[in-house]
């Protein structure tokens, strides 16, 4: 099990983004979180298989149908996460 911490930027905010990473992780079998942050990116930290993770990954640069996702950058991530993944 791995854990990765995303940033992602574009027109993600206002767009269902949040809930539906939140739909898409908990489809995949992910626990961690997703937030707006205050300058208009999402973060999200996920932790699960590494070939989940990159197909969480490829999923948040397209995002829901409203979102244009710009970039997203990835880091590995040592925060602990567990149970179900959750919008906060």
């Amino acid at each position: 099990m791995k854990t990765r911490r995303y940033l992602v930027e574009g027109r993600v905010q206002g767009v269902f983004y949040r809930q539906s990473t939140r739909l898409e992780a908990s489809r995949l079998g992910l626990a961690g979180w997703v937030r707006n942050l205050a300058d208009g990116r999402v973060e999200a930290v996920a932790r699960g298989d590494t070939a989940v993770l990159e197909v969480f990954e490829r999923w948040l640069g397209r995002g829901p149908p409203r979102a244009q996702v710009t970039r997203v950058s990835a880091q590995d991530s040592d925060e602990a996460v567990g149970g179900e993944f959750i919008v906060r």
